[in-house]
């Protein structure tokens, strides 16, 4: 029925209708216009009763404590008499809406009754089909349950039956010659029988759990049947043996849990030979010492005569417990290989993934912290607890380092196959050599001890005036030469014991240098040598020794080994050079005073009698004695074999000074010998006679002057120059054996007085000039020889001359050619 307009319109408004008074304050006029209600609203004693939370009690109780109840009383009376006349005015305003709002309802009415009566016929057609299908229902839901339970039961019976199938093929392979007993398929019924059994509920039934009975026995053989095939396998290496056992626990459904105990049991036989090893009781036992004379005391330490049989157990099961652990770790690393490599038949899993999940620690690697862990801790724990394994340990921790080195180059030695992991890497490696880095350590600072000790016994801090023999030099070179020989086999202990040795090195360095005597004395080369100097001498020679035997020691190691000695080697080879540096020093400024006595010479002088005097000059001579007398007191003493020492150049120390030295002579002679000026023909004559002088002192006693070298070419050069005519020079091959500044100081001399020498025009001493000479390069003296010829040229351009001395352009030429490529320097 179709609803009225105003009913459609109610149907529309808010869900939250206004007050009465609300609506009533809304409504228009029937002109149109506001209602005379719209006051309310704003009016203060009839807005209460718009609110929605308006309380009779409440406003009561104020208009009576205002005490204006009567005024508020006709105020109300007078408001309720205008509601009644404007509800009356609404409803005759709205008459026709009204009638046509209750038509609508009596239709409603009319058509409610109608369904009415169509429920109820509903109602009892269902009660009449309910009737009717009841009966059948229950007898369909009785059958439908018997049909099942036969359906179960045919299912048991079939699962049952299938069971005991399975169960007396299982009997039969079992009952089979045991040798040829096929573990894996027996393993395979087992495992596919307590699953049917256990998938179909089938336990409770008589005959089934009979044959549940008999399924276990054979179960519990198969496993112990499989688990000795495995160990066997295991200990032979044997991977056929080792995956038939692995595939029968496979079948079983106990793969994880097998080798899971296999592991523990492995790690457990290693800690307890780890444990057996370092056990002093035992092995006082094993011994024959038990805990009378040669046993046990509370501190770990043998009894009095059986120190020697219990160091011998304790090392000999060292040896035990490696091959123990080596035996362990081979044989985890074998089943670890097999099962990475061997897959199920039928399943194609591979084994490995069902015994580790993704992110477990390989089981070597469970294995190899175990034992390295328990090896630690006792390894600790004898260091402390046992003074005598410590001394052991310490002592002969070469041979402790060793056994662990052959322990785990037999693992990779034998674990190392292509395409399979090894059984321990190099971290793995490292954490069990860091396991015994106690007695490393303690066998480093015994070494250290040792030799320490040895050096302060040979220098004493306290006696500063004596000086060590031969015998006690040669047992600190023995001591050393035996400490690398006890681990020269092993580079990385060979470099650790170098460490210690170097630092006993540099001990001995510093206990040398403070017995170096560098006073006045030791710097005298007028008289004999003095107690000092002799000191020095033998400090020298032993340093040298030293020095020359720990490097033949060392020279067949490896570089990177040797190479910790070299700093501490040259401490040594300083000190010694020290101890006789002063004196060569000395030796040499004496030698350098009398050739500077070459300026005070006249060799400018003219005559026959000049050319023909054969005896040396004074200087020379005075230059003789010094060398003779430097070879009779020190050099004598220093080089004891002039076979040995100088003509064979062997590379030592006082022979490397000896040679700079007698260079050092050749080189100042020749520089000062340029320098004379004037220089007669018969003056150079005497020269000649000098430099054979010389060269023949400093061969006979510092040096063989062939084997100098340079200088002695020069020296030989600079002796036929002296006799070539000016034009000569320039294009003689003799030039290129002497230093430019040689032959451009000699040229002076062949110069008029004009053209002075940087010496002259710098007014130098000899020996000043020389001193800058050291300090200067080749190009440096060119430029101060350059500055004299500017001024020699400056002069002749001055006094007009048009022609220069045939020495000046010579000079400039062979000045900048020569000094391009200087033969020799200082």
């Amino acid at each position: 029925m179709a609803a009225s307009p105003s009913i459609q319109k109610s149907s529309t408004t808010p869900v939250a209708s206004p007050s009465p008074l609300q609506k009533l304050s809304t409504p228009t006029t029937a002109t149109g216009g506001a209602s005379p209600l719209d006051a309310f609203a704003s009016d203060l004693t009839f807005s209460a009763f718009l609110s929605p939370s308006f309380d009779s009690t409440r406003f009561s109780s104020a208009a009576l404590s205002a005490g204006s109840a009567a005024s508020t009383a006709e105020k109300l009376q007078d408001g309720i008499r205008l509601l009644e006349k404007q509800l009356r005015s609404e409803v005759l305003h709205r008459h026709s809406d009204l009638l046509n709002q209750l038509s609508s309802l009596k239709d409603a009415d009319s058509a409610l009754s109608t369904i009415r009566a169509a429920v109820s016929s509903l109602q009892s057609s269902v009660r009449r089909v309910r009737s009717e299908i009841a009966d059948p229902h229950r007898l369909i839901k009785s059958k439908t349950i018997q049909l099942s339970n036969l359906h179960r039961t045919t299912d048991l019976l079939q699962h049952s039956i299938r069971a005991l199938r399975l169960s007396k093929k299982l009997r039969d392979l079992a009952s089979a010659d045991p040798e040829k007993l096929d573990l894996a398929k027996a393993a395979q019924l087992h495992c596919e029988i307590l699953s049917l059994c256990s998938e179909n509920d089938l336990a409770g039934i008589d005959i089934i759990n009979e044959e549940l009975a008999s399924v276990s026995e054979i179960g519990s053989r198969l496993r112990s049947d499989a688990m000795k095939v495995l160990e066997r396998g295991m200990d032979g290496l044997n991977q056929a043996e080792v995956g038939t056992g692995l595939q029968v626990f496979y079948n079983l459904g106990e793969l994880r849990q097998t080798v899971d105990a296999l592991i523990s049991k492995y790690k457990s036989q290693g800690v307890k030979s780890v444990s057996v090893a370092l056990d002093m009781k035992a092995i006082s036992a094993s011994s024959g010492g038990g805990f009378g004379p040669g046993g046990i005391r509370g501190s770990g330490t043998p009894q009095i005569g059986g120190g020697l049989k219990a160091k011998e157990a304790l090392w000999q099961r060292m040896g035990s417990c490696m091959d123990e652990i080596h035996s362990i770790v081979v044989a985890v690393w074998h089943l670890q290989r097999v099962l990475s490599k061997k897959r199920d038949p039928f399943t194609h899993v591979l084994l490995l993934d069902e015994v580790m999940q993704e992110g477990d620690p390989m089981l070597t690697d469970r294995v190899w912290e175990a034992l390295v862990k328990s090896f630690a801790s006792q390894i600790k724990s004898a260091f402390t607890a046992s003074s005598f394994v410590k001394e052991i340990f310490t002592t002969g921790y070469p041979k402790l380092f060793s056994m662990i080195e052959n322990l785990l180059e037999r693992i990779s030695r034998d674990t190392n196959v292509k395409g399979v992991l090894p059984a321990i890497n190099s971290e793995g490696k490292d954490r069990m050599i860091a396991a015994i880095e106690i007695f490393q350590t303690s066998f480093l600072a015994l070494c250290l001890g040792r030799l320490s000790d040895l050096v302060n016994t040979v220098f004493p801090v306290s006696s500063r005036g004596s000086v060590p023999s031969k015998e006690h030099i040669a047992r600190i070179i023995l001591r050393i030469q035996e400490e690398i020989e006890a681990v020269q086999l092993d580079g990385r202990l060979t470099f650790l014991v170098l460490r210690e040795i170097s630092k006993v090195l540099l001990l001995l360095a510093e206990r040398a240098e403070y017995q170096v005597y560098t006073g006045p004395e030791a710097r005298q080369v007028t008289g004999p040598a003095t107690p000092s100097q002799l000191k020095n001498f033998t400090l020298c020679q032993h340093l040298q020794e030293i020095h020359t035997r720990i490097s033949a020691i060392v020279a067949g190691l490896p570089s990177i080994t040797s190479d910790v000695l070299s700093p501490a080697l040259g401490a040594i080879y300083g000190v010694a050079c020290d101890s006789v540096t002063s004196l060569f020093q000395a030796m040499l400024d004496r030698l350098e005073s009398c050739i500077l006595q070459i300026h005070e010479q006249n060799f400018g002088v003219l005559g026959m009698d000049a050319a023909m005097d054969n005896n040396a000059s004074p200087y020379m001579e005075e230059l003789q004695k010094c060398i003779v007398h430097f070879r009779t007191e020190f050099l004598s003493r220093l080089l004891p074999s002039k076979t040995n020492a100088i003509s064979t150049g062997m590379d030592t120390i006082c022979t490397q000074l000896v040679r700079t030295m007698a260079s050092r002579v050749l080189i100042f002679f020749i520089r000062h010998a340029s320098l004379v000026r004037p220089l007669s023909e018969s003056g150079k004559l005497r020269m000649a006679r000098d430099m054979a002088e010389l060269e023949l002192a400093v061969g006979q006693n510092l040096f063989p002057v062939e084997q100098l070298g340079a200088p002695y070419r020069a020296l030989r050069a600079f002796r036929p120059v002296i006799f070539l005519e000016t034009s000569q020079l320039g294009a003689s091959p003799l030039l290129q054996d002497l230093p430019p500044s040689v032959i451009l100081h000699h040229l002076y001399s062949r110069g008029p007085d004009e053209l002075q020498s940087p010496l002259q025009r710098n007014k130098l001493t000899p020996l000043q000039y020389s001193l800058w000479l050291d300090s200067q390069g080749e190009d440096q003296i060119w430029r101060g020889i350059k500055a004299t010829l500017d001024d020699y040229a400056a002069k002749i351009k001055a006094r007009g001359d048009k022609e220069f001395s045939p020495v000046y352009p010579l000079m400039l030429r062979l000045g900048s050619s020569l000094t391009e490529n200087a033969p020799l320097s200082q």
